[in-house]
């Protein structure tokens, strides 16, 4: 019999709803304990989703019994201090990305989860998604030929409040942590680390950047054309282009259902993906598959990459001139 894993959350907000509803449709996993700054929100949390323990306080989750893993789904600031809580008591984490606000604090995090041996991922979600992962098989059968070019948007219409977690920069907030690491994720997966990197960005009234658009260049004259927006509700569509063809991740590509293999020459080939799930459910079931394989981290989602991708977005955000009063 398969193993149950007690998952705790810390910082039950919009995203740990919808992983709280996945976790509960995956057989061997459950919902055990909830952290928050509030103890009236976290047992709110745990009486709808199911779990025993509450708290109102991040550092005493790592004391509750039979806790097998925790996600991390405080704000970003809040991602490394939460993560290495976890990590030095042996508890496995899954954190929301960004990863954490710099390189700086991934490095501690990276370090503390290979100095304890302990399992550590970033929550891309959109990497174990069926329809990339199907995006991958057709890139790797060499359907499309060699990549030469990225093209990925994601944007949406945010109501503006200073305080909120999308324009407060004391709490890591701009379109580029938030969302714009989706492209810079799926041109990290396909073309690795640039060579060149060019970006603009709008920096509204509290400092954050409001949309950037960016410009990646790698070896072999292949580019990344990169753009995210909190101003306007943008097509959230992604482009593979290739010797021989294209592949079309369609809206919202980052959680896409379908996508297109269009070959030169040829009619488009469209592939359709139905899960009965918000879609986290997918990178819950790769870490407890890792944790039962006894891994410390991903092969899919090694932890190296996310090194990779915080530098990247801090070489942007150096590019566009994003500071934080953390830096």
């Amino acid at each position: 019999m398969a193993k149950t894993y007690n998952w705790g959350i810390i910082g039950p907000g919009r995203i740990a709803h919808k992983f709280a509803q996945d976790l509960a449709l995956i057989p061997n996993a459950r919902l055990h304990a909830v952290a928050s700054r509030s103890l009236e929100r976290a047992q709110a949390f745990a009486e709808q989703y199911g779990a025993k323990n509450s708290y109102d306080n991040y550092a005493e989750i790592v004391d509750c019994p039979d806790l097998d893993v925790v996600y991390v789904a405080s704000p970003h600031t809040g991602h490394c201090e939460h993560s290495l809580l976890c990590l030095e008591k042996g508890i496995p984490v899954l954190c929301e990305k960004p990863f954490a606000l710099n390189s700086r604090e991934v490095q501690k995090m990276v370090h503390s989860a290979r100095n304890h041996q302990v399992f550590l991922m970033e929550a891309i979600w959109t990497r174990f998604l069926p329809a990339t992962i199907k995006m991958l098989e057709i890139i790797k059968d060499g359907l499309i030929g060699e990549i030469l070019s990225v093209k990925a948007d994601f944007g949406f219409k945010a109501n503006f409040d200073p305080q909120s977690r999308l324009f407060n920069p004391a709490l890591g907030g701009g379109a580029l942590l938030d969302i714009g690491i989706y492209p810079c994720f799926l041109a990290n997966l396909l073309l690795g680390t640039p060579t060149d990197i060019k970006a603009m960005a709008h920096l509204g009234q509290t400092g954050v950047d409001e949309e950037t658009g960016i410009l990646l260049y790698y070896p072999g004259n292949r580019m990344a054309h990169l753009h995210a927006s909190l101003l306007a509700t943008t097509k959230s569509e992604a482009f593979i282009y290739g010797e021989k063809g294209t592949i079309h991740l369609h809206t919202r590509w980052h959680e896409a259902t379908s996508l297109s293999l269009i070959q030169d020459g040829a009619r488009p080939q469209d592939y359709y993906f139905d899960f009965e799930s918000n879609g986290y459910r997918f990178e819950a079931e790769e870490v407890m598959h890792c944790l039962a394989e006894g891994k410390t981290e991903s092969e899919l989602l090694p932890l190296d990459f996310s090194i990779q991708l915080i530098k990247l977005l801090g070489d942007i955000r150096e590019e566009i001139g994003l500071k934080y009063p953390m830096d």
